[in-house]
């Protein structure tokens, strides 16, 4: 080792490992996945995998947004930084979160726009986590807030997602000294990876929880659009949680704008002055003229939105059926693009499974379809209706077929 990287080596944050960075040799679980994955094309040539793993969509953009960008990209006064955000896309934000929700909220002080649902997670933190604060999580679930309040020198405390309890986190399982410390509860509805929407009542004790604790909810809203019982929710629509919440809206999910990396925060003014002001020190906005694109998507909501839905609950029906067939406990979920079961402990051929990732690698192993596996409130895997079927509706269902073909020949066990 040189003498460079000898003091390199030394220098790292203990945030991210230390002295010891680089040098852990535990293979995490979407790297496991990747290496199956590999393995099984090697072993079987000319052979497609089913990928139901991805948890992104699997179209572009509309053609009109497209169309919107190319024209916009082109405009000499789109070239300058946009900050935080250009007036329009706040206008626009605040119109969509009017028609789909009935939230009405105020451009210029309760709406920021952020460069993708992830970043504004991992900034928020920022705002309001010092040494020893708590930030409650959900298991199972996207991780990045709780590893940046972790990186703050926070604390986080996850609540499992029981199947019992429809998938909602159990809030009043948290003891005196955790409410008090508490600083930031992160909920996501429709949830990933569960599939499960929350209904009025879960939100009203949410916020009447965070307002007797005095705490900020944090409602991950990505997959809201895509819900397929009832009218679409949001966190704000409950009286009181301007006071307590603010909310993370995507163009990823609900208008196949995954790569285009758009989001906004939105809610209690106060908390979104300090997210723009965090926001401020870490980059210079989302390239206008994405923003600008994004304007005609929103506004082409009530279009759009509905035929994206249409296609994710037809493959989530199908996929559903294929499983019960099977002997699975399936259930379309009430939104998301996700089905989220119970693995199986074995096959009635012998084969055991002693977790949600055992089944995973062996589905991508002997059937070469791929999933993700979930192990943090029991054994589960999660499969994606986002499967790439570029031939439209008639290749989605070739797809389709083929997947309960792979799995006719099996006999599970529950």
């Amino acid at each position: 080792m040189s003498e460079a990287e000898s003091y390199l080596q030394l220098n790292f944050a203990d945030r991210i490992g230390g002295n010891r960075f680089g040098k852990d040799t535990t293979i995490y679980k979407f790297e496991k996945i990747k290496r199956a994955k590999r393995a099984a094309m090697a072993a079987n040539p000319g052979k497609t995998l089913i990928d139901m793993g991805v948890g992104e969509p699997d179209d572009m953009a509309f053609p009109g947004v497209v169309a919107k960008l190319a024209e916009e990209a082109a405009n000499w006064e789109n070239r300058i930084y946009a900050d935080n955000g250009i007036g329009e896309f706040k206008a626009a934000a605040v119109r969509y979160m009017s028609s789909l929700y009935g939230v009405e909220l105020d451009a210029e002080n309760e709406v920021c726009h952020a460069i993708g649902s992830k970043s504004a997670l991992s900034l928020l933190p920022a705002c309001f986590i010092n040494p020893g604060d708590i930030t409650i999580m959900t298991i199972p679930g996207y991780p990045v807030m709780g590893t940046w309040t972790k990186y703050l020198g926070g604390e986080v405390v996850n609540l499992p997602l029981l199947e019992e309890n429809g998938f909602m986190p159990d809030l009043e399982s948290l003891t005196a000294d955790q409410r008090k410390r508490a600083k930031l509860l992160y909920l996501n509805y429709p949830n990933n990876p569960t599939g499960a929407s929350a209904t009025e009542e879960f939100f009203c004790k949410a916020v009447d929880f965070a307002l007797k604790n005095q705490i900020l909810i944090v409602s991950d809203a990505a997959y809201a659009p895509l819900n397929f019982k009832g009218k679409p929710l949001s966190i704000l629509s409950i009286p009181g949680a301007k006071d307590c919440a603010i909310e993370l809206h995507s163009m990823s999910k609900g208008f196949n704008m995954t790569g285009w990396r758009l989001s906004w925060v939105c809610g209690n003014a106060l908390a979104v002055k300090a997210f723009a002001t965090v926001k401020d020190n870490a980059d210079s906005g989302q390239f206008a003229a994405i923003q600008k694109a994004a304007i005609v998507a929103l506004d082409d909501q009530s279009n759009i939105t509905p035929q994206i839905c249409a296609k994710y609950e037809r493959r989530l029906q199908s996929m559903t059926r294929t499983l019960q067939e099977l002997g699975f406990p399936a259930k379309v979920p009430a939104g998301s693009f996700y089905l989220y079961v119970r693995a199986p402990k074995g096959t009635v051929e012998g084969t055991r499974f002693e977790s949600g990732e055992d089944f995973s690698q062996w589905l991508i192993r002997e059937k070469l379809i791929s999933t993700v596996p979930w192990d943090d409130a029991g054994h589960y895997v999660r499969f994606s209706a986002t499967f790439v079927a570029r031939g439209g509706k008639d290749e989605e269902e070739k797809v389709l077929k083929e997947f309960a073909s792979r799995l006719s020949d099996v006999k599970f066990l529950f």
